[in-house]
């Protein structure tokens, strides 16, 4: 195939081996408008109230103090704190305990 020309999004591409031309519709890799809004407080735990499933179909970063932190199981932006786990201590359902630090939040796709 031997590409023609790019007119917004989509390109004309024509088969060396029958010598006919197409129109095929591209989208970037990076393209976000098709991504659902990030909310303000979003935890990965299924049982939480603010566990949102169709943001997590995507990769979701956090920068916390200008840092990217891979250990985060629950932020909020307007309140400017992330939840991350604790290393030892569990609560009473077994579950790691989380410590919550303060500070600037930041989330986004990648």
């Amino acid at each position: 195939m031997r590409l023609r020309h790019v007119v917004g999004g989509q390109i004309s591409v024509r088969c060396p081996l029958s010598g006919s031309a197409f129109w095929a519709i591209i989208t970037p890799m990076n393209d976000t408008t098709t991504l659902p809004p990030l909310p303000d407080r979003l935890s990965i735990d299924p049982s939480s109230p603010y566990h949102v499933a169709a943001v997590f179909e995507n990769d979701v970063g956090i920068r916390f103090n200008d840092k990217e932190r891979l250990d985060v199981e629950e932020y909020c932006i307007s309140e400017r704190w992330i939840k991350v786990a604790s290393t030892k201590s569990l609560d009473r359902r077994g579950r790691p305990l989380q410590i919550k630090l303060k500070g600037k939040v930041e989330a986004f796709y990648r």
